[in-house]
């Protein structure tokens, strides 16, 4: 039984079902890249066990940052050690892990790292209420040039990395290389797993020339 709204009429239901049948292909698609994503083989081993440093200082290299899993996906925050504030685009983001933190590390381990001092970081976890990420200075390692989260300028970009460990040690498996794609649009390399643009994307207005404020 195909779905309907209250007083619908039949031009906007052939619009929606032609809609739908491109959004169950789109689904589709999906399904198929995340299957080709699972088959990769294994990456390249970490060139070393960098040094991070907790909000607290203590030492925390990254082969510790896997608690009870082998999966490891480190988010890598635009906040370099002369910014006033952090990249609102990945404050954005971050504000959507918080929610999912507690579901998220029950299959995999999920932190932040950030080329900045464990006091700044420390000082903005309390400000953005984002207690709930497990936050960490890469200050001094070059963790973020190697993973492509600083530029050779020193700039810094907003990565995702996914590493696996076994009895080989500890392997990159994925990184969210779109970000260096050419593209008209926003890079949307984080979107499967950013709510905001998708739900934008529902609207008529979609998401227009829209970015995220700095709250």
């Amino acid at each position: 039984m195909s779905a309907s709204f209250p007083n619908e009429s039949p031009t906007y239901r052939t619009a929606r079902n032609a809609l739908l049948h491109s959004e169950l292909e789109l689904r589709q698609k999906t399904e198929e890249v995340a299957a080709l994503r699972r088959k990769l083989p294994k990456g390249g081993a970490i060139a070393e066990d960098y040094g991070f440093r907790a909000l607290d200082g203590s030492d925390a290299p990254l082969s510790s940052l896997f608690g009870d899993h082998d999966t490891l996906a480190i988010y890598s925050l635009m906040y370099g050690p002369n910014a006033d504030a952090p990249c609102p685009a990945c404050s954005s983001l971050l504000d959507g892990f918080c929610g999912h933190a507690a579901q998220l590390t029950r299959r995999m381990s999920l932190v932040i790292v950030a080329q900045n001092t464990p006091e700044k970081l420390t000082a903005l976890s309390k400000h953005m209420g984002w207690q709930a990420l497990p936050i960490y200075s890469a200050l001094g390692t070059s963790y973020q040039s190697d993973y492509l989260a600083e530029s050779s300028e020193g700039n810094q970009m907003p990565m995702m990395n996914v590493f696996c460990r076994d009895g080989d040690g500890i392997h990159h498996f994925w990184g969210s290389e779109m970000l260096f794609e050419p593209s008209p649009w926003h890079p949307r390399h984080m979107d499967s797993v950013w709510p905001l643009w998708n739900v934008l994307d529902m609207t008529p207005q979609g998401r227009g020339d829209f970015m995220p404020t700095l709250r």
